[in-house]
């Protein structure tokens, strides 16, 4: 199944695409998608439903994150040996961890903020992982068994804030805005290969980063296992794992989103998000 959320921001629908991709009402079941319904029982109820039965929606209308309210945004670094070294580090030997703040998720195709002094604004089209069933301490045979979908994430990034500022790189990570999730999330069931699915984001319409998940260092059922070694994941929490080459601090020269600029971000399977860089 897909599925997603539309609507104005803070009163969007649960809503599933047909089989016609006609956008169909799931409110009557289900309250939202939030981390009470993102388990297998509520999708296994959802996929039991007649959805031409379901009350249409306009596709005017605005789409939101997939998912809303997380309990946790977890980040994996440097996950494309190819992404490393275009910034000069070297292949980590484990997943290197780090948190996005959730206050940073917003709709696929919603503005992405640059704030005033900002000078480093950076894209990275990432594989977002959803979590459906609790975890901790798990086998990484065992991921598949928590994992209930996946999703196109933007990990955008002030690399100034991120790097040269003291500290962790939550900080260049968790403005508002700089977490474009969805737009849908998709059952596992719909992808046939999660390790070789094509990557790609486009800057202004010319292409920056070209990758597939068959080149990740460490794969879905590695992370997830991993993660669930150093903190419980409860369902509805999203892991991105990381990106391919092309970033902008990875240029010569270096290249930086400014006012404008427009994005393009697409995961076989797992839709399209285009936004928009405005200044705030």
């Amino acid at each position: 199944m897909k599925l997603l959320r539309i609507g104005n921001l803070g009163k969007e629908k649960p809503v599933v695409l047909d089989k016609d991709g006609k956008y169909r009402d799931l409110t009557s079941h289900v309250e939202d998608l939030n981390p009470n319904s993102l388990n297998f029982e509520t999708f296994s109820k959802i996929k039991s439903l007649d959805l031409l039965s379901l009350p249409e929606i306009p596709k005017s209308e605005r789409i939101g994150s997939c998912i809303s309210r997380p309990g946790k945004f977890i980040a994996i670094g440097l996950n494309f040996s190819d992404h490393a070294a275009e910034t000069g580090a070297k292949p980590p030997t484990e997943p290197i961890m780090f948190m996005k703040a959730t206050s940073s998720i917003c709709g696929p195709n919603d503005n992405i903020e640059i704030v005033s002094g900002s000078k480093k604004l950076d894209w990275e089209v990432e594989l977002g992982v959803i979590i459906g069933k609790d975890a901790k301490h798990i086998s990484e045979r065992e991921s598949q068994d928590h994992i209930l979908g996946y999703c196109l994430v933007n990990d955008v990034s002030e690399r100034e804030w991120q790097i040269e500022k003291m500290g962790q790189w939550v900080k260049g990570k968790s403005h508002d805005t700089f977490g474009p999730v969805g737009p849908y999330l998709v059952t596992k069931d719909e992808i046939k290969d999660i390790n070789n699915l094509n990557m790609s984001l486009d800057l202004n319409g010319n292409r920056m980063q070209t990758g597939n998940t068959n080149t990740m260092i460490f794969n879905v059922d590695v992370i997830v296992s991993y993660v669930s070694k150093f903190m419980s994941l409860q369902a509805g929490d999203i892991i991105t794992t990381g990106t391919p080459p092309g970033v902008g601090m990875g240029m010569k020269p270096q290249k930086f989103l400014k006012e404008d600029d427009e994005l393009k971000l697409k995961i076989d399977n797992l839709g399209e998000q285009n936004s928009k860089v405005v200044a705030i």
